[in-house]
């Protein structure tokens, strides 16, 4: 997994291939002063976040 952040925090790109495999995660996070907005790119939301909750670093 990548992840890659913009303007000070304000913008997160993260993206992840799987290994072995051909399945890819991408996804913008954008946080604003009242809430903080997911755009998963050509991927569902869901998918997304269940890939970031089971993920653990290496």
């Amino acid at each position: 997994m990548t992840r890659t952040t913009r303007v000070q925090g304000q913008s997160i790109s993260i993206s992840a291939e799987e290994l072995g495999g051909e399945d890819l995660i991408s996804a913008n996070v954008y946080r604003t002063r009242k809430a903080e907005h997911l755009r998963p790119c050509e991927v569902s939301e869901a998918k997304v976040l269940a890939f970031l909750r089971g993920w653990t670093p290496a």
